[in-house]
């Protein structure tokens, strides 16, 4: 697939990166020659230096044969004004545009083909708030994935020795959950995965991912270590359009305090949030601070801030002063990978989470949802299989007659409103919501390739 991107920052230097190892031709379009140099050194792709709202730049870098345009920039009103050009001079089939401002990306109007023509519009902000909810939801998971209009739901999770399951073989799971169906999709030990079938041990420190149907998730968590108390108290550090997201959307069920070292900012946060919402002026790296306002009593404390250091520093802090779970959002992914696991429970990258809302509309097939998983490693898929026998690799099969490549794991399948976690004699049947996870990305096309519907296969 030949894809443009506009914008090399974080966002767009990533995408640039999963997409190029999955074999497409992608040229990416940014003013900096410098970071365009590094990234073509590093990554086999085409660079246009230039504003990609000019016709002539998009015309530079392939738009009147190019199946894709994304547009990425830190400018909403770029990314729309480039998807409006691709579209109306260059007739690019496929547009999309990352928008950060509520009020533009709450406008459908504006996206159709009487606006700027933009078929998918994402919102960074919107899919980290998200994924920060579910980490609240659930706070004894790293990470928290749904799956078919949320009945299906895949936790990662660390197993602590007491848990009734550590140290066990995974098929005692039907010993212990006997009405409970279960998958563990996949186990990593010390960083390395684990080859997992029924006689597979869950040691202590392992972590696990296992996917149930999400009423049951809970009771299934529970088998690998002790639940904490629900989530009650809330602190955010950090008032930016994610931390107010955060705090909108927590403020009903849950007591919330909001510090932000801004005086201006502070003001427009209290007129915007509930008056249940405590904002603070004050700098969330103030031990004295922190003390006042009880953080030793918080059960989940949330670092929002633009700036890593501070973030990472406010969430140690707090940590020290007995906050029982700190999460720390971290723009630079090689910062997030040394702290998580440690002092700070959770480490975010919002570019991940960005990256996963965009790869579902860029996925070969009908691709419902992509998650990435393990630092951007581990993918888990959800595909709408389509075709009959004769036109497709995997429609009326089972799972074990389908030879999924090695290192990919069919974990569940979605039929109508039944839920049904997939085992070696589970038939997969034409539009069927099949959930995979794929140990390494690199993976990817062979499992895309496996479930496209091919005219004439026998």
């Amino acid at each position: 697939m030949k894809i443009i991107i506009v914008g090399a920052g974080r966002v767009g230097a990533s995408l640039a990166e999963s997409l190029v190892s999955e074999h497409n031709d992608i040229t990416l379009i940014d003013p900096d020659p410098t970071v365009l140099a590094d990234l073509q050194d590093r990554y086999d792709l085409r660079t246009v230096q230039g504003n990609g709202i000019l016709p002539r730049v998009l015309k530079d870098a392939g738009a009147e044969d190019a199946d894709m345009l994304v547009a990425v920039t830190r400018s909403d009103e770029t990314n729309l004004v480039a998807c409006r050009i691709a579209a109306s001079m260059f007739n690019v089939p496929r547009r999309i545009a990352r928008v950060r401002s509520p009020e533009l990306a709450g406008q459908a109007e504006l996206h159709g083909d009487a606006g700027f023509n933009v078929d998918h519009v994402i919102c960074p902000e919107q899919s980290v708030t998200e994924h920060l909810e579910r980490l609240i939801e659930f706070p004894e998971a790293l990470q928290v994935l749904q799956f078919a209009a949320g009945r299906v739901t895949l936790v990662s999770v660390k197993a602590f020795a007491g848990g009734r399951m550590v140290s066990c073989p995974i098929e005692d799971f039907k010993k212990h959950l006997p009405d409970i169906d279960l998958r563990v999709v996949a186990l990593f030990r010390e960083n390395q995965p684990v080859a997992v079938d029924g006689y597979t041990l869950i040691q202590p420190g392992d972590e696990v991912f296992c996917m149930a149907a999400t009423r049951h998730i809970r009771t299934v968590m529970a088998e690998l270590r002790r639940l904490y108390k629900p989530v009650s108290k809330v602190m955010i550090a950090g008032g930016g359009n994610i931390g107010l997201r955060l705090a909108r959307a927590l403020e009903r069920d849950y007591q919330v305090k909001l510090i932000e070292s801004d005086r201006r900012r502070c003001d427009e946060l209290a007129n915007q949030l509930d008056s249940r919402t405590l904002v603070l002026h004050g700098d969330a790296t103030d031990e004295d601070l922190l003390a006042d306002e009880y953080v030793q009593e918080v059960d989940t404390f949330v670092a929002l801030t633009s700036d890593d250091e501070n973030n990472i520093m406010s969430s140690l802090l707090a940590k020290r002063m007995g906050a029982r779970r700190v999460v720390s959002l971290i723009q630079r992914k090689v910062y997030a990978e040394l702290v998580q696991g440690g002092q700070i429970d959770v480490a975010i990258a919002p570019s991940n989470a960005t990256l996963s809302e965009l790869l579902r509309h860029i996925r070969r097939g009908d691709v419902v949802a992509v998650y990435r998983l393990r630092r951007g490693i581990a993918e888990a898929i959800e595909i709408v299989v389509h075709g009959d026998r004769k036109s497709s690799k995997v429609v009326g099969r089972t799972v074990e007659e389908i030879g999924m490549p090695k290192g990919t794991v069919i974990g569940g399948l979605v039929r109508g409103d039944e839920v049904i976690m997939a085992h070696h004699d589970s038939r997969i049947e034409p539009e069927d919501h099949v959930i995979i996870f794929v140990e390494n990305r690199k993976l990817v096309p062979s499992v895309e390739k496996l479930f496209q519907v091919e005219v004439g296969f026998i």
